[in-house]
């Protein structure tokens, strides 16, 4: 199972990722949590996924995270604990 790409973004997911991470205020904190998350060596399915985190869903595929969501937005794909 591939871990999280963190270098090297596609710079058009790279764009995205911000403008989610602006439009929906997710905080440093919650960003701090997310980056150790992925320090952590988590392997992640091919598919898609989600992990929860306190105020934001992390959606990703395979070893790309997609997208930011809120907590009251509903993720697709496998939950990671």
């Amino acid at each position: 199972m591939p871990q999280i790409l963190r270098r090297n973004l596609p710079p058009k997911l790279f764009q995205h990722l911000l403008d989610r991470v602006e439009q929906r205020e997710i905080t440093r904190a919650q960003l701090i949590a997310f980056a150790l998350w992925i320090d952590s060596g988590t392997e992640v399915p091919l598919g898609a996924w989600f992990k929860r985190f306190e105020v934001m869903t992390v959606c990703g595929e395979g070893e790309l995270v997609k997208t930011f969501l809120t907590r009251d937005q509903s993720p697709v794909g496998t939950e990671l604990l």
